[in-house]
């Protein structure tokens, strides 16, 4: 096939590890069209190679890396690649998405998905460089932490420019939230796809390509990227994006009382505001730093001066990962919350799931389904911040009581107990949102196809209805008013919505905090960018029904796992209990108004009311029959 590509690559590179075969492919135009790239393509993929005998470490179980047709192009935020994968922490649908430059090296480097598949009989790492590429031993990078293997890979390579995503111990000791680690600091995180790797016995795979990437009109994409640019640059919270990154949502959480406390036992947190990005910035930011093509950058360098974390350094740190590693387990040491955000970068953890674990074990301890005798010596009690610190070196480990949380809440609950104190769906623990104040996350994250998460369908539109009213008004018909993040009407209309964009985001290859969350670009600016791009004259309405079909897509995959209706509610603490504290103490979710919110849901999807199944007429209507 000799079709000049625009936007995409136009390959596909395919490596068979256990036969240390390597293919290139060409990249199907069908596909692309009905998928656009990335996490659709690979949703799709993921669905016609895999099937419900698949097990997530079964050498056969492919695992895909996918960089969208703007991917690496000068639209905005344009750093992202997906990896998408049977988890090993779920059962399900898996996928992560990452920034920094690994994406965009790889498009330059020729591919727009890289498909691994097999077991490698010795540690192993993928070497991509231009047009070669080749499995090289790395036997001697295993154990070694991520910034080593960094380190180490360049320097073998002879590349410091070279891109390099890449497991800790954590991945090689199959920890279930494992995650892959680029530019040391950014993290294809959720759901597992570092113990994948590391059941390959994969060790990272670097890439360095010059070969720039085309587009099919060079005026019009430039009118259309500046427009984009300048709507970044003009939205009402652009300027706290850039200054505190995603560390000023921590006040919005504690004021509006849904910041998830010691477990999600509590809504608010008596030290958040230690744990603030003016305090951050103030005490220990160096220098701000963004991804590749960001105008934003909104994540920062940090260093800890003193005390018993001192030169601790590293990036970011997330608003997740500090209420994962702060509230979450009673933590207010804003110094070991840093020195613990690094660990597990270094380790190759997600910083998410750890939190979350080692707050199911803090309340198992309290609750005496954790025992002394069970826990290592170690003093686990809310707040003790160097308890949680070694703790995660153990899980990375699977030393003792590690060997245990290294499977996650979900399943170690199934040994030990405690399973009412496991903040999940579909086995995939809660982000940093306590939904009971926040009706329309709470639909969002239990019907996400990862489980409970955030960054399927994140609402900013419902949290700050003030701000975007007149958005909201235009773009879905909504009339978002007063307190809207407290009504459930409207919701399954406005998470329908937002989830069919951001698929459509995910696959374009652009960042959601400027794509669809944080809403400065609206679905014309996606259209026109996509289109002067390509050169595919595609309309807004289009492109929102190919979001709806990878949704669907995802949806199918996780039916053919036997998940329904059931496995879209939220976890029982969150759909029984009250807020307890806070501004929105006594607020909680209504069973009889969720599932009527969910039978809305699920009849506009187009799926089955009783089960939650996508219809055949829905499926003949995306072309999924």
């Amino acid at each position: 096939m000799n079709k000049k590509w625009y936007g995409w690559a136009g390959k596909i590179l395919e490596v068979d590890l256990t036969d240390r075969k390597i293919e290139k492919k060409d990249l199907s135009e069908h596909l692309a069209h009905r998928y656009l790239g990335q996490a659709g393509i690979n949703a799709r993929l993921l669905y016609e190679r895999t099937s419900a005998a698949t097990h997530p470490y079964d050498p056969a179980a492919p695992l895909f890396f996918g960089v969208g047709p703007l991917g690496g192009t000068l639209a905005p935020c344009s750093g992202r690649f997906t990896v998408t994968f049977k988890s090993p922490l779920t059962g399900v649908f898996g996928d992560s998405n990452c920034g920094g430059h690994f994406g965009p090296e790889l498009k330059m480097a020729g591919y727009d998905h890289v498909i691994i598949t097999g077991k490698a009989d010795r540690p192993v790492y993928l070497w991509i460089d231009n047009d070669r590429v080749e499995i090289r031993d790395a036997g001697a990078l295993w154990g070694k932490n991520t910034w080593e293997t960094d380190e180490s890979i360049k320097d073998d390579v002879g590349e410091r420019t070279a891109q390099v995503a890449c497991i800790g111990p954590a991945g090689e000791n199959l920890v279930r939230f494992a995650a892959i680690i680029c530019n040391r600091a950014r993290a294809a995180a959720r759901c597992g796809p570092g113990a994948v790797m590391g059941s390959k016995n994969l060790k990272a795979i670097a890439v360095r390509g010059d070969r720039g990437i085309r587009v099919a009109d060079r005026s019009a994409f430039q009118d259309a990227t500046e427009e984009a640019l300048q709507a970044i640059l003009a939205d009402p919270l652009y300027e706290n994006a850039k200054t505190y990154g995603t560390l000023a949502i921590t006040g919005l959480a504690q004021n509006l009382g849904f910041l998830p406390t010691r477990n999600f036992q509590q809504s608010t947190f008596a030290g958040a505001d230690k744990l603030k990005g003016e305090v951050f910035l103030e005490r220990y930011g160096t220098k701000h730093k963004g991804c590749y093509n960001c105008p934003v950058s909104c994540s920062r360098f940090y260093q800890v001066s003193g005390g018993p974390y001192a030169s601790t350094r590293g990036e970011g740190p997330e608003y997740e990962s500090v209420t994962a590693l702060g509230a979450k387990c009673g933590n207010d040491n804003f110094d070991a919350i840093l020195h613990a955000n690094t660990l597990c970068n270094q380790l190759g953890l997600d910083t998410i799931s750890a939190g979350n674990t080692i707050a199911w074990a803090m309340e198992c301890r309290e609750k005496g389904i954790l025992t002394e005798n069970q826990i290592d010596g170690l003093d686990l009690v809310f707040g003790n911040d160097a308890a949680m610190v070694e703790l995660l070196k153990r899980i990375a480990a699977r030393e003792g009581i590690g060997g245990l949380l290294a499977d996650g809440p979900f399943i170690a609950s199934r040994k030990l107990g405690g399973t009412d104190f496991v903040i999940q769906s579909k086995g995939l623990d809660y982000p940093a949102v306590d939904i009971r104040g926040t009706k329309g996350m709470a639909l969002s994250f239990a019907v996400s196809p990862r489980g409970g998460d955030h960054l399927k369908g994140l609402p900013l539109y419902e949290v700050a209805p003030e701000i975007y009213a007149d958005d909201i008004l235009r773009e879905i018909g909504i009339e978002a008013g007063g307190r809207y993040w407290l009504r459930y009407d409207t919701k399954a209309k406005l998470m329908r919505w937002h989830e069919n964009w951001h698929c459509v985001v995910d696959s374009l290859g652009l960042c959601k905090l400027e794509g669809i969350a944080l809403k400065p670009l609206l679905p014309i600016h996606f259209q026109r960018m996509l289109s002067a791009a390509t050169g595919w004259d595609i309309s807004v309405q289009e492109l929102e029904r190919i979001g709806d079909r990878i949704w669907n897509v995802e949806r199918l995959f996780n039916v053919r796992e036997g998940k329904t209706r059931k496995d879209d509610l939220p976890p029982r603490r969150l759909l029984e209990e009250p807020i307890s504290t806070g501004p929105a103490r006594g607020e909680q979710l209504e069973r009889e108004r969720y599932e009527a919110m969910l039978t809305e849901y699920y009849l506009l999807r187009g799926w089955s009311p009783e089960t939650g199944i996508p219809t055949k007429e829905k499926r003949i209507e995306l072309g999924l029959e």
